[in-house]
């Protein structure tokens, strides 16, 4: 039995297709969320028409995968059951190890690691035709880490970041005129994203299932030199400048961030034996799903990353992180996203590893300016 979406072979009596996240038999049987009018709604419980195309503000749909990737040690066609037809060698799953690259300015690796038998990691990037930095430009960058002592977290991560990514694929809004009204609308934005993460999550949850499937949430949004960004649990963003101090956007949910805010040294909490313990999540037993949400406008080339703890747990300091973007020695973002990848495995590899990155290129800029400091202190949504 093979996946009608992406062909790829499917365990006996499967829901939903490990590979690509497709849901399978008959779509019924899975919740779907119902809008409903409010009362005072001038159009009452009247159908709503969805439109017939995106409005042109919006982002673009990222490129279409092409396709299943050839045998890594021949060449050949892999068959629909992973196996080379040429010379019978296994290949991985395509959830194991896929790229996306909206933008020659923007792309994300999301990889299995070498110690994990499956990836419960997801991404979903949206990225316009400006470069980073550049009035217009636009990039989203979402990244979900599925818990891994829940129930088909792997499913459930892909679906919530892709789900995260059409609720930002418009620009964000721009309020009543004052910075307090834009801040509010954000905040409604960013925290809807989460909700529509959180929806999908349900919606592929086997509502029988013991152990939910759940995930962390960090998404960070670029326009022009503006970064917004928001997160649940404890995957991150930084923004890390070429010359100037890198920055930790995020802050984790977590009991090792908890003791870290109570005076624990930071290598001592994230050493301990609860330091990958969250305190939210996103999934069907999520008490809190409100984002904690802040911004950055920034002032010179860089780069921006948003992350899965399979990374950040050999470089957690954000120096330590722009470091290894130096040592990769490249402009490319694919490529410094690969070389953040192999670092992870390199350094030991036991947690799935998704980096995704925009590159932000201000040109123009003196060397007196003003290194970028966060746009006040995040808040929670």
């Amino acid at each position: 039995m093979t996946c009608p979406s992406c062909n790829a072979a499917l365990a006996p009596g499967a829901r939903f297709c490990e590979n690509c996240g497709a849901q399978l038999g008959d779509p019924a049987a899975v919740p779907a969320p119902v809008a409903t009018a409010a009362g005072d709604h001038p159009l009452g419980d009247a159908p709503i028409s969805a439109p017939t195309r995106k409005p042109a503000a919006a982002l673009p749909d990222p490129p279409v995968p092409a396709g299943r990737r050839p045998c890594a040690e021949c060449g050949g066609e892999v068959g629909p059951d992973l196996y080379c037809l040429e010379c019978g060698t296994k290949a991985p799953s395509e959830r194991d190890h896929f790229q996306e690259r909206p933008a020659s300015w923007v792309a994300g690796v999301c990889d299995k690691a070498i110690r994990k038998n499956r990836n419960e990691d997801a991404m979903a990037l949206l990225a316009g035709a400006h470069p980073g930095g550049q009035p217009g430009s636009r990039a989203v960058l979402i990244v979900m880490d599925g818990v891994s002592n829940s129930i088909d977290s792997d499913v459930a991560s892909l679906a919530g970041a892709r789900a995260a990514r059409e609720v930002l694929r418009m620009p964000l809004p721009a309020g009543m005129g004052t910075p307090q009204s834009r801040d509010a609308a954000v905040r409604k934005v960013l925290t809807d994203a989460a909700a529509a993460a959180n929806t999908a999550i349900v919606a592929v949850t086997d509502p029988d299932s013991p152990n939910p499937a759940s995930a962390t949430f960090t998404a960070a949004v670029l326009e022009g030199r503006r970064i917004t960004w928001a997160n649940i649990g404890d995957s991150r963003s930084y923004w890390l400048p070429d010359a100037g101090v890198p920055v930790q956007l995020t802050v984790d949910d977590s009991v090792a961030q908890a003791q870290i805010a109570a005076g624990v040294a930071r290598e001592v909490a994230e050493a301990g034996p609860q330091a990958h313990a969250i305190t939210k999540w996103l999934g069907r037993d999520s008490e809190d799903q409100k984002p904690t949400v802040g911004s950055l406008e920034v002032t010179e080339s860089g780069w921006l990353l948003s992350c899965s703890d399979g990374l950040w747990n050999y470089a957690s300091e954000p120096d330590a992180l722009a470091a290894q973007v130096r040592a990769a020695g490249t402009s490319d973002a694919l490529d410094l996203a690969l070389a953040l990848a192999r670092f992870a495995n390199d350094s030991g590899g036991h947690d799935n590893i998704t980096a995704a990155l925009a590159r932000v290129d201000i040109g123009g800029l003196g060397q007196n300016d003003q290194t970028p400091t966060p746009g006040g202190e995040p808040s929670d949504g």
